[in-house]
């Protein structure tokens, strides 16, 4: 085993328990040294960094949302705003979290920074709401999409069956999650690969969007705003289907502690990435309106598909294959980074202990990637995409809210922390409206899919909460 250095540089110490002793093995000071610190080790790179959040964020929502966000809005140009107002919003928020990755350097996104904010309680409420809604749901929803566009190829006459949708995204899941316990340096090299094929994927729709616009054929493009809708409520559940599509934006904060140079990587690998993922999206949908109608749209639960079959004839099965690719790598995105959640949660006392152990070969969080990985088999008990993009989106963003009123908080209370990235107060506080408006007016517009879980799942966690500090 090579030497294990000082912890000032790159290369993390690990600790084991005098098993060499106890095996006849005798202790010099090139081998690891009882009662040393286990942490990870920092392997990822600025461009690893960009490929995990564009990765992450490129799964199956460009491909399932569309269909959501036209039949809240109505209308072609509508539809297209709320596109660009997502991608900005997304921008606006991301910024937000550059200041709160720099200034909280350490891993679990969200759950780190309300922890350093409003303290272990509501910490505790943010992780568990996270381990039993947030990011179950998201990693099922994207792996069922992956499922459906990888089997239909083989079932091109008809829809394929439940049971075999469900099995392979489990087996999409078990595999990642096998890969993330592993290796880092291999789930971000698949995350760099998939990252790279979904952006082809998306060129390619876009070109070819392109050149039919440059044919004369602009028909839906021209109907422009007409039959937008007028309400509010439709409105905010547009975003909620548009911004589903941008899910992952924050990721990369869970993150910190593994990255190289986090100050200067962290913040550049945000302005990088979203606005190439906002560009990317808006080209695409204008591509789909250039060759499908709305009412087309409307019609499909898969859009590339209806899309490659209306260009590419007998290459249409070309779509699924790229559809596949693209949830493949946004199910090792989510995985890479729910797991490092649920480890810092586990460091912190608020998830049994042995979530917080590392894999002293691999330095990996290996129990936790486990964990969220089962965890996400589970969720694939329902399969209403739709409904569980509301019910998931409030919540999400009920945790993405208590992040920036925390970093407004921490202005306030600790004016004095290191913040190495700090914004005009006015944009944390643009933001925090927004996602108030995405809070409140779902809750009038769709109750059911919206509010049902929260509270109930917020009560459940604060009797789990006050009795594990009774046991204490």
């Amino acid at each position: 085993m090579p030497p294990i250095g000082s912890g000032k540089d790159d290369h993390l110490l690990a600790s084991v328990d005098g098993n060499k002793q106890a095996n006849g093995q005798s202790s010099t000071q090139t081998d690891i040294q009882p009662n040393t610190v286990v942490e990870l080790k920092k392997r990822i790179t600025l461009w690893n960094g960009v490929a995990i959040i564009v990765g992450s964020i490129i799964g199956s929502g460009i491909f399932v949302s569309p269909k959501g966000v036209l039949k809240h809005t109505g209308s072609v140009g509508l539809s297209l705003v709320v596109w660009a107002g997502c991608g900005l919003l997304s921008l606006i928020g991301a910024v937000c979290y550059a200041e709160l990755g720099t200034t909280i350097a350490r891993s679990g996104g969200d759950y780190a920074y309300i922890l350093e904010a409003f303290g272990p309680v509501c910490a505790f409420l943010q992780l568990w709401v996270n381990l039993i809604i947030i990011r179950p749901t998201a990693q099922a929803i994207v792996a069922l999409t992956f499922a459906n566009y990888a089997l239909q190829p083989f079932f091109a006459d008809c829809v394929a069956p439940d049971a075999a949708v469900r099995l392979l995204a489990a087996l999409c899941i078990s595999i990642l999650t096998f890969v993330n316990m592993a290796s880092v340096k291999a789930a971000t090299r698949i995350q760099d690969l998939f990252t790279i094929a979904k952006l082809l994927a998306l060129i390619t729709i876009t070109i070819a969007g392109i050149v039919m616009i440059s044919l004369g054929e602009t028909e839906h493009l021209d109907t422009g705003f007409e039959g937008s809708s007028g309400s509010v409520g439709d409105i905010s559940l547009a975003f909620y289907s548009g911004l589903f599509a941008y899910a992952g934006w924050n990721f990369l904060n869970f993150v910190t502690e593994e990255m190289i140079d986090p100050f200067k990587n962290l913040p550049r690998a945000i302005y990088i990435s979203i606005p190439i993922v906002t560009v990317v999206y808006v080209m695409a949908n204008v591509a789909y309106f250039a060759v499908i109608s709305p009412a087309d749209i409307l019609a499909s639960n898969a859009v590339a598909v209806t899309f490659g079959d209306r260009l590419f004839g007998v290459m249409s099965w070309i779509m699924p294959v790229f559809v596949a690719l693209s949830t493949f790598g946004g199910v090792n995105g989510l995985l890479f980074t729910s797991g490092r959640m649920f480890f810092v949660g586990a460091r912190e006392g608020h998830l049994p202990d042995f979530l917080a152990m590392i894999n002293v070969n691999h330095f990996t969080p290996l129990p936790a990637m486990f964990f969220t990985g089962g965890m996400s088999i589970l969720m694939l008990v329902s399969s209403d995409v739709y409904a569980l993009i509301n019910y998931l989106s409030f919540v999400q963003w009920l945790s993405v809210g208590a992040s920036i009123l925390g970093m407004l908080y921490l202005r306030k209370t600790k004016p004095n922390l290191p913040r190495p990235i700090k914004f005009p107060v006015f944009i944390p506080v643009i933001f925090l409206v927004a996602v108030v408006f995405l809070l409140i007016v779902p809750l009038y517009a769709a109750p059911r899919d919206t509010g049902d879980g929260s509270p109930n799942c917020v009560f459940r966690n604060s009797c789990i909460y006050n009795r594990r500090q009774v046991e204490e």
